[in-house]
């Protein structure tokens, strides 16, 4: 799998620009653009996080062991938005607490009512979403390079 720019700055702004606009569509206030870019925004940062420090890194690694597909490729963004709900859980917990302070439980009590939220299931959706547009992109990119020749 090639590294692309176009992949790491087009892919991980695909799922949050979605989700915003479902969001904002939904939206019943004054502004639903601000809306828009306040889910967008953060959204993005996390999928980008994501896809540069945990995504590309581990492509590279499977990579040099085995031949990448769209479906190997899908399945590690499935996985990664999986595990991003542990960290991002994480944050919630620690202000969870009166007034946004220290968490009254413990986290193994907090997690599992957090992770039945219907909304959970966007992290592994959006991972999906992402290292299929990356997928994409990549031999998209590949295709017309060789074409040209």
């Amino acid at each position: 799998m090639r590294f692309t720019w176009t992949g790491l700055l087009l892919a991980p702004l695909l799922a949050p620009a979605l989700f915003g606009a479902a969001f904002a569509a939904s939206f019943q206030g004054n502004n639903p653009f601000l809306v828009f870019l306040v889910l967008l925004i953060p959204g993005w940062v996390i999928s980008f996080c994501t896809t540069l420090f945990l995504f590309l890194p581990l492509l590279f690694v499977l990579s040099t062991r085995r031949q990448m597909t769209g479906v190997t490729v899908c399945l590690l963004g499935l996985a990664l938005g999986a595990a991003d709900v542990v960290p991002l859980t994480w944050i919630d917990w620690r202000s969870s607490g009166p007034n946004s302070g220290p968490p009254t439980e413990s986290f193994f009590t907090f997690f599992p009512r957090w992770i039945a939220d219907p909304l959970m299931a966007l992290y592994p959706l959006a991972g999906l979403l992402t290292s299929g547009m990356y997928w994409t992109l990549g031999t998209w990119r590949l295709s017309s390079t060789h074409d040209a020749k």
